[in-house]
């Protein structure tokens, strides 16, 4: 008897839908067709032990499974739970197979009938959803993460028994019921930290609200222990809430990679991406033999936080270049190229010299001449090109430390974060995919950027006297636009221009000596 069941297949952030074909008939052995990796291969001798262990019986004559379509490879062991149904089915222990067709399933089984949770629960919902079928059956630790999806019927379940008993009586089990809105708009101001928190260091929290308004990449350089970690984490508390369309691009790019918590729903607030300075290429971008997304992609509308920056491998470093730009990643196999979003900022942070203490107030470096060029040289010409604010952090005096008083909180910067993004939003309204002054080209700095002769005066002076290079022009116009916007001013006036030369300190010649 030839029976048909539904899964689905994740491919890069999105879904296909596969057909599974069970047919037994007459001769011998069990035969698994349309491309399976090892691990759907696999599934057999699981599905074999599950069924057995509850009762119901494998056939003992030719069983022939295909997962169509059979060009393209099925991999994991998600398959399992459809395989079992459609095996149950075509030996008619299931006596209406008929219902097959109307939901999708998909789940790892135990030997012993338990499902176990699967990657990628979202996309298959939303997939299931756009071909018209009336439910889905996944792991009862996804059900909530699938069942943001509106207009599907989506079940959570935990062993093989309830899904025989829900296709032989579909009131056996009750769809999950998720009122994502209202979860994601709640949870969207939760953060366990806060720039109150932080002592001092008032030009370095103004910087990061100047990163934040415009979308603009930062780096922080200073000594151990001066606080750049610290004040990192703290960025994504002042960026603008996610909208409901980021969210579930976040979600999605989370839900494929595996990193979204048992029982969670949407990705509420912005992502921060902290990954080690050993991390590979191929990690950061993404990759591998079936591809997936790399760190730049699960900071997809967050923050990438790059910590000690000159520590990384070059070739690591120089990979991101294209990502930046693009604000989207390519992975291009023999038979597959995959996209996947990475609209991210980057905010990276570094020491000045090996030692740590080149430009100290207190202590002296002991890097030998010649070192601290070296160090920076580390970082390429092009990154840094990417990079609008160059910070240089300084230590903590004693008196900031000890002081009682709270520093400003994130609520109010990040007020003044999201009116100076309204700004920009109504500034490109008409150009698609762009919504910071970070992202403007040289040519729209023209219509955008327009200074007076004082100004224009104030920059040329000012580069001429700290020997700022050519790639700091551009970067600058950018900074104090942005500048402009928080304080709401609509032409950029000399003291926006002021700030924005301060923060160019790697661009200066004779910086490190």
């Amino acid at each position: 008897m030839l029976v048909k069941t539904f899964g689905s297949a994740v491919y890069g952030v999105e879904a296909i839908t596969i057909t599974i074909e069970v047919n037994v008939s007459e001769g011998q052995n069990y035969f698994m067709v349309g491309l399976p990796d090892n691990a759907v291969k696999e599934s057999l001798q699981r599905i074999e032990s599950a069924i057995k262990t509850n009762g119901y019986r494998m056939p003992r004559t030719k069983l022939v499974v295909n997962l169509a379509p059979a060009d393209i490879k099925k991999t994991g062991s998600a398959f399992d739970l459809p395989i079992a149904v459609g095996v149950l089915g075509a030996t008619e222990q299931l006596v209406n197979p008929e219902r097959f067709s109307k939901y999708v399933l998909m789940g790892e089984l135990s030997l012993d009938g338990t499902i176990q949770p699967i990657k990628g629960a979202l996309p298959i919902a939303i997939q299931a959803r756009k071909e018209g079928f009336k439910g889905l059956l996944v792991p009862k630790q996804n059900a909530r993460e699938a069942g943001m999806v509106n207009n599907l019927s989506v079940y959570g379940v935990s062993h093989i028994n309830e899904v025989v008993d829900f296709f032989q009586d579909e009131n056996a089990l009750q769809p999950v019921e998720v009122n994502t809105r209202q979860e994601f708009f709640d949870a969207q101001y939760s953060f366990d930290i806060d720039f109150s928190d932080v002592k001092g260091q008032e030009n370095i929290k103004r910087a990061l609200e100047i990163a934040a308004a415009g979308g603009h990449n930062a780096i922080l350089i200073g000594p151990p222990g001066a606080g750049k970690t610290m004040l990192a984490k703290r960025l994504p508390t002042i960026l603008p809430p996610l909208s409901l369309q980021e969210a579930l691009e976040t979600t999605k790019i989370h839900s494929v990679s595996g990193k979204l918590p048992e029982n969670s729903t949407l990705v509420s607030r912005r992502p921060f991406r902290s990954p080690h300075h050993t991390i590979s290429d191929v990690a950061l971008v993404g990759g591998g033999g079936i591809p997936q997304p790399g760190e730049i992609s699960l900071a997809h509308n967050g923050v990438l936080f790059l910590d000690e920056l000159p520590e990384f491998k070059r070739t690591v470093l120089e990979v991101m270049r294209q990502p930046m730009e693009e604000r989207k990643v390519s992975i291009s196999r023999a038979k597959v190229t995959m996209d996947f979003p990475a609209n991210f900022m980057l905010l990276a942070s570094m020491n000045p010299c090996p030692c740590g203490f080149y430009n100290h107030p207190d202590k002296e470096c002991t890097c030998p001449p010649g070192a601290v060029q070296k160090y920076l040289n580390k970082i390429s010409g092009p990154l840094l090109d990417r990079i609008d604010l160059h910070v240089e952090v300084t230590p903590v005096p004693f008196g900031e430390l000890n002081q009682k008083n709270e520093g400003e909180h994130s609520e109010h910067i990040r007020n003044r974060v999201i009116t100076a993004r309204g700004i920009q939003t109504a500034r490109f309204k008409d150009i698609a995919g762009m919504y910071a002054n970070a992202q403007m080209t040289s040519k729209m700095l023209h219509q955008y950027c327009t200074i007076d002769k004082i100004g224009e005066a104030l920059l040329k002076k000012s580069m001429e006297r700290l020997n700022l290079s050519a790639r700091a022009y551009d970067r600058i116009l950018k900074v104090s636009r942005t500048i402009a916007d928080l304080e709401g001013s609509e032409n950029i006036k000399v003291e926006h221009l002021a700030e924005a030369i301060q923060y160019r300190s790697l661009d200066r010649e004779g910086w490190a000596g």
